[in-house]
């Protein structure tokens, strides 16, 4: 395989042409950083770049030897709300400047399976937003239309997967911040069980509504780097149950006959469904029963008001609290400082019933998994949003905006259950259309095995964002 291509192999075929000696991972590391050189000036994904410590770390593991690390020489970048030894956790901003005095759990991690760290990836400002784009950086664009947004808020993070500058890359889901840009990207992207994967040196983040996870090409590829990265650490304030198999083991099993429900019902009043993303859904409903599940129409009476509404002044409470928690909160940008502001008006009887205990929504979310194995919904209410496309709005209009493209994704983040947003073809402009499947708590593993069945099914990897050596 052309090292060019293998750029786009994917995390397990990277491993294995490391592990067996038809590529160095020095050799395959420098083309992915000849790769970000010449194409992430147009795209805007990366906010660091390491280059000469990628290219350092990557001679280590091949002095290494075969041995049996799972990720060795792997190039794999991470969000950069995550913490990297001697650099500044920034979250989207410029407001925080104190170095971190050790990597996060995840990137010992990674480190410790043999896996390259080769950039630090892009995010809107404190990850408000599921576009990723700022006034002093710029927008990130997505690899399959530079005019279109990759998502956010781990926008970065897909944007280089897409294009072949990282073999994965680790985000996080806050609200749908995996979820929404693999869906408008083409990847595969879970949402973990809320306490699969240790946030350390943080307890939580945003009052326990943000996990971690990969992004990856492929079903297999999400298994094989999350197997590496989960698990818990002394001091965490969530910890899910043991997954029942490993996740690569899931991901090669198959499913067997599974009873699957189907909404199409937003959350909310007034928001309307895109045709081709209902199209979508539907089209994978037809094909879950082809391939022998009972699939049936389910709309189940959720809590809406509630929920919605204790999740907008949870996030409203949480952007003013991480505003106010930066070092240097004036550098904020005004829409930051305005979503802040409206956060910090929130009454504090309403913060505290919106940040108290969600056993009774998750509990009454959950009944829907007495009656079903697996929830299927659209991903995003519409196909990808322009960049700069909700410029000039004020930030309540742009939160109502966001909020009706998003609506199917925030509430598995106050009950914690896994998610996944699984690639389901193309709009008819060409651009990455995706379903959600949830599961019951702690359950990824079926998830992923019903997500691997549809990529077999369906194959999506191997499409791959053309012209981005030569746009202009």
């Amino acid at each position: 395989m052309e090292l060019s291509e293998l750029c786009f192999a994917g995390v397990a075929a990277q491993a294995q042409a490391v592990r067996s000696g038809e590529v160095s991972a020095r050799e395959l590391v420098a083309e992915h950083l000849r790769r970000i050189e010449r194409i992430d000036p147009r795209l805007n994904a990366f906010r660091l770049v390491f280059a000469d410590q990628a290219l350092e770390e990557a001679a280590r593991a091949d002095e290494r030897g075969s041995g049996d690390l799972p990720l060795r020489g792997v190039p794999i970048a991470v969000k950069e709300d995550i913490a990297i030894e001697g650099l500044p956790t920034t979250k989207g901003t410029n407001a925080v400047r104190t170095p971190q005095p050790a990597d996060s759990a995840i990137v010992a991690r990674l480190r410790a399976a043999g896996a390259v760290i080769i950039g630090r990836t892009r995010m809107p400002e404190l990850g408000l937003w599921p576009h990723t784009e700022s006034s002093w950086a710029g927008p990130t664009r997505n690899p399959w239309s530079l005019t279109h947004s990759p998502g956010g808020s781990s926008g970065g993070s897909a944007a280089a997967v897409a294009a072949g500058l990282a073999a994965a890359a680790i985000g996080t889901d806050g609200a749908g911040s995996i979820r929404i840009p693999c869906a408008v990207t083409g990847l595969f992207g879970l949402k973990p069980q809320r306490g699969r994967v240790s946030l350390f040196p943080e307890a939580q983040m945003l009052g326990g509504l943000v996990v971690a996870g990969p992004i990856t090409r492929t079903v297999a590829d999400w298994a094989l780097v999350a197997d590496q990265i989960r698990g818990a650490a002394p001091g965490d304030a969530h910890v899910a149950h043991p997954p029942r198999t490993s996740f690569t083991q899931a991901a090669r099993t198959d499913p067997g006959r599974l009873r699957i429900g189907v909404s199409l019902r937003p959350w909310g009043p007034g928001i309307t469904i895109a045709d081709e993303v209902r199209d979508a859904v539907q089209d994978t409903a037809a094909l879950l029963t082809d391939l022998g599940h009972d699939v049936v129409r389910l709309d189940p009476p959720m809590r809406d008001v509630t929920a919605s509404t204790r999740f907008a002044a949870r996030y409203l409470h949480n952007a003013h609290l991480a505003r106010a928690g930066t070092e240097f909160p004036d550098l904020v940008e005004p829409r930051t400082r305005a979503v802040g502001e409206l956060g910090r008006r929130v009454p504090r009887g309403v913060a505290r019933w919106a940040a108290g205990d969600d056993a009774s929504l998750t509990a009454f979310a959950n009944r829907i998994f007495t009656s079903v194995d697996v929830l299927l919904t659209p991903a995003l209410t519409r196909p990808p949003i322009r960049v700069g496309e909700w410029d000039g709005r004020g930030a309540f209009t742009a939160l109502l905006a966001a909020s009706h493209y998003t609506t199917f994704l925030p509430l598995w983040n106050i009950t914690g259950n896994p998610a996944a947003s699984v690639p389901a073809g193309r709009t008819s402009a060409g651009l990455p259309l995706a379903v959600q499947l949830v599961g019951r708590q702690h359950d990824e593993c079926t998830l992923l095995s019903v997500s691997a069945q549809l990529e077999r099914a369906r194959p999506w990897a191997d499409r791959i964002p053309s012209g981005l050596d030569h746009a202009n």
